[in-house]
C-alpha cells in the first residue's frame, strides 16, 4: 500500500530540518512541493538528487491533486512538502490529505518547523490558551471586523502578514486597543531574525519609521490579561 509523507520543512534555515524529513525524502522516488526550485536547493543543500518533483501550488491545486492521488493509486510513495514549515497551515496540502483519505491512501506526518510554534516558544506568557487564524482578509473592512472580532476573545491567537501589509495591520490593532500586548517576528531563524514584544502603538511607530520593511511576519496577539502556564483556576474555553 503506498503512503502519502506530509513533511515539514525549514522556514529559513535550510539546516532546521529533522533526521526523519531527510530519510523520508531519500526513501520516496516522488516529490510533491509549492515550487520545484525552492525544495531543489533544500534538496542539494542535504545531498539528496535523483528525485522526481511535481508541482502542488495554490493556483493548480485541484488538478494537481488528481495526478498524486493517480500516482498513490499505481502504489507510489509520495512526499509532500511546502515552500516553508507544515504543509496544510496557510499553505496548499489540506485537499490532497482530504482525498487520500477519501481512497484510503495512508497519510504519515513528519512534523517539524512551524513559524507559529517558533515564535510562541521566544514569546513569553502569552496565556495557556492560544488559536492559529493565519492570514488576515485584505479588504479594510473585513480586516477590522475580523480583527475586533479576534481581539474579543479571551486568549492569544496568531496571525501570518507579508511586508506589504504589516504597516495597515498594525496600525488596524492599534486603532482596536493601543495598549494590547503583542509579539511579532520577523525572518524567523533567517540572517536578519527579529523579535519585537510590546504594546501594538509602539511596535507599529517602530515599524513605520523605517524606511524599508521586508521579511515575511508572525504575530502573536496577546489577550488584555493572559493566564499563566501553571494556572489551573478560572480557565475559560476560547
Amino acid at each position: 500500500m503506498s503512503i502519502l509523507y506530509i513533511v515539514a520543512t525549514p522556514i529559513g534555515n535550510l539546516d532546521d530540518i529533522t533526521l526523519r524529513a531527510l530519510s523520508t525524502f531519500k526513501n520516496v522516488n516522488i516529490i510533491a512541493c509549492e515550487d520545484t526550485r525552492i525544495t531543489g536547493t533544500l534538496l542539494a543543500h542535504h545531498g539528496i538528487t535523483g528525485k522526481k518533483l511535481i508541482t502542488l501550488a495554490a493556483h493548480n491545486e485541484i488538478n494537481s491533486t488528481k495526478g498524486i492521488i493517480k500516482l498513490l493509486e499505481e502504489d507510489n510513495d509520495v512526499a509532500l512538502c511546502t515552500d516553508r514549515g507544515t504543509p496544510g497551515i496557510s499553505d496548499p496540502g489540506e485537499r490532497l490529505v482530504e482525498e487520500a483519505y477519501n481512497r484510503g491512501i495512508k497519510v504519515i506526518p513528519i512534523p517539524g518547523v512551524s513559524a507559529t510554534t517558533t515564535l510562541i516558544s521566544v514569546a513569553g506568557n502569552i496565556g495557556k490558551t492560544w488559536m492559529f487564524e493565519g492570514f488576515l482578509p485584505k479588504t479594510a473592512g473585513k480586516l477590522t471586523r475580523r480583527l475586533e472580532e479576534l481581539m474579543s476573545f479571551p486568549c492569544s491567537f496568531v496571525i501570518y502578514e507579508s511586508p506589504f501589509r504589516i504597516l495597515k495591520t498594525l496600525g488596524a490593532i492599534t486603532e482596536i486597543d493601543k495598549n494590547r500586548i503583542i509579539v511579532v517576528g520577523r525572518e524567523l531563524t533567517k540572517l536578519h531574525e527579529e523579535v519585537i514584544k510590546g504594546t501594538a502603538e509602539e511596535i507599529y511607530n517602530e515599524f513605520a519609521k523605517r524606511d524599508a520593511i521586508k521579511g515575511e511576519f508572525a504575530i502573536i496577539v496577546c489577550p488584555n490579561t493572559p493566564q499563566r502556564q501553571d494556572d489551573k483556576s478560572n480557565q475559560e474555553i476560547c
